[in-house]
């Protein structure tokens, strides 16, 4: 009787130690999501994004998750994730994953074709519930975009975007003709949607310059 009790109490503290120590590998996950804009003229920058993906998939560990999505007029939707993967534990598997990743990648930039608008709010949405999914405890969502947001009639993103505890980067920010005509745009546009993602718990960085890539993470 007593050995059977004293086997049942090492098999609970196994299991016990043993999902602590799956929850712990989580924890410590980092999970990033990169938004591609393809609407519009911004459509032509989306070349560069590649330089993004490529230092990501150098950078990331095993465990770690990463997806790729593109921007369009309705980017509320999992069709529009380019590419997704969590990393295997096993850095052969996990160098095999990230050639897939990044050919898939690279096939999806080379045909990019410009869409009428653009619902970055819906891709943030969409994002932040992915990003969730994977339980990582660091959690970043990049935005290539000039973040004008142009939506279709009828749809609403005058909502609050779930970052709470994210880290919200906006990347190679390019200028519009307008902002040339009237600078103050550009910079209204950039300090509306810091203050949209802090007023939701999130942090908020703009990197313009893309030989600085070290401090994207």
């Amino acid at each position: 009787m007593f050995n059977r009790t004293f086997l049942a109490a090492m098999l609970a503290v196994g299991l016990t130690v043993a999902a602590a120590g799956c929850v712990d590998s989580r924890s410590q996950a980092h999970a990033v999501y990169v938004l591609v804009d393809t609407s519009g003229t911004y459509a032509n920058e989306a070349g560069k994004a590649q330089l993004i993906v490529n230092y990501l998939l150098g950078t990331l560990q095993p465990g770690d998750s990463l997806a790729v999505a593109r921007v369009k007029s309705r980017s509320f939707s999992e069709k529009d994730i380019v590419a997704k993967a969590t990393f295997d534990a096993r850095p052969t598997q996990a160098n095999a994953q990230k050639r897939v990743f990044r050919d898939q990648v690279g096939s999806f930039l080379q045909t990019v074709q410009g869409s009428a608008y653009t619902d970055i709010t819906g891709g943030l949405i969409q994002g932040a519930e992915f990003l969730n999914e994977t339980g990582a405890g660091k959690k970043t969502i990049l935005i290539f975009s000039d973040l004008k947001e142009d939506l279709e009639a009828g749809y609403v993103r005058d909502i609050a975007v779930p970052v709470d505890g994210f880290d919200v980067v906006a990347l190679n920010v390019t200028k519009l003709r307008s902002d040339n005509v009237d600078p103050r745009e550009y910079i209204e546009r950039l300090e509306s949607w810091r203050q949209r993602v802090e007023a939701e718990g999130g942090t908020w960085r703009v990197i313009n310059d893309l030989d600085r890539l070290e401090a994207l993470l």
